[in-house]
């Protein structure tokens, strides 16, 4: 008990730190007197996480399609916790930027490259089976994803690309919502009706979406990085980082995504549909939407040609 002084300092940082949140340093010591040591089956919550795979069917490569799935929104929720910590910053600066364009980047370079677990490790056969019981839900009823894109630029840059010239930022939430890109896997807008695959999303999530698009209006990273000194919006690697980001999202991530589903959905053992019913192929294909985050940062060759010869 005589080198008890060695944690006088510990103590009094403890003191500090519960005085400044209005709290008794006593009652959390003696809390800790009682509580039981953390293991990492409790911190990983791991029982919870492995009892969420339910499958819908006795086919034993949807367990490989309903895991691989979780897995990306768990990534999808890493990559906001990324892009929110720009969003708010006080200080941007440079080196703080880059690093975490770059984080989020190695997320979706490993998303990218994941896709083969899609492609190669399901059986064609298992898979035309089992996606029969997941009509009309689909990929694209990924909220997560869709807070990815209004976090990462302006709206104007996620418009339908027919519909652009007519938007600006005094243009109401609600009709840019409308007349987002993605909103044509589903809608058709001769007639305005939506199909089920919408309808159930827009149920689901609008609101929160409209909110989101709200919140960051003025702090997504296109608006942030435009935020900085002149200089700072030259400096070589985070301007390479910007880029890598951009092209990764939003043609490399997305045409091993197209790959994938054209090798199932074209396999000739189906109908050719997608499972939400939506013109899977226009809506995925960089190039007809070009969805570019930071126009700004390419050149007109390379803005004209997004999505070509790849």
């Amino acid at each position: 008990m005589d080198d008890l002084h060695k944690f006088d300092n510990v103590v009094k940082q403890l003191q500090e730190k519960y005085i400044k949140i209005d709290q008794d340093t006593d009652d959390h010591l003696h809390g800790l007197l009682y509580s039981k040591p953390i293991t990492y089956w409790d911190y990983i919550q791991t029982d919870a996480l492995l009892s969420l795979q339910i499958q819908r069917t006795t086919l034993p490569d949807e367990m490989v399609f309903i895991a691989y799935h979780q897995i990306n929104e768990l990534i999808f929720k890493m990559i906001l916790w990324e892009i929110q910590q720009v969003a708010e910053k006080e200080e941007l600066n440079v080196t703080f930027f880059e690093e975490k364009i770059m984080r989020v980047s190695r997320y979706f370079d490993m998303l990218t490259t994941s896709f083969n677990i899609m492609r190669e490790g399901m059986s064609i056969e298992q898979y035309m089976k089992f996606r029969y019981t997941l009509t009309p839900a689909s990929g694209f009823q990924s909220a997560q994803y869709r807070k990815i894109e209004f976090a990462s630029t302006e709206l104007i840059n996620l418009i339908d690309y027919r519909f652009r010239k007519t938007i600006d930022r005094n243009t109401p939430f609600e009709h840019a919502f409308e007349h987002l890109y993605w909103q044509a896997a589903g809608k058709d807008y001769k007639t305005g009706k939506k199909s089920t695959l919408l309808v159930n999303f827009e149920k689901r999530y609008k609101g929160d979406f409209i909110r989101f698009m709200q919140t960051y209006n003025t702090k997504n990273l296109w608006s942030r990085f435009k935020e900085l000194p002149k200089e700072d919006q030259k400096d070589e690697d985070l301007v390479k980082a910007m880029r890598h980001f951009d092209y990764t999202v939003n043609i490399t991530w997305v045409m091993a995504h197209y790959n994938a589903a054209r090798h199932y959905i074209e396999s000739g053992t189906g109908d050719g549909e997608a499972t939400g019913g939506s013109d899977w192929k226009k809506y995925m294909h960089p190039k007809y939407q070009k969805r570019i985050f930071f126009p700004e940062l390419w050149s007109e060759d390379e803005l004209k040609n997004w999505g070509e010869n790849i």
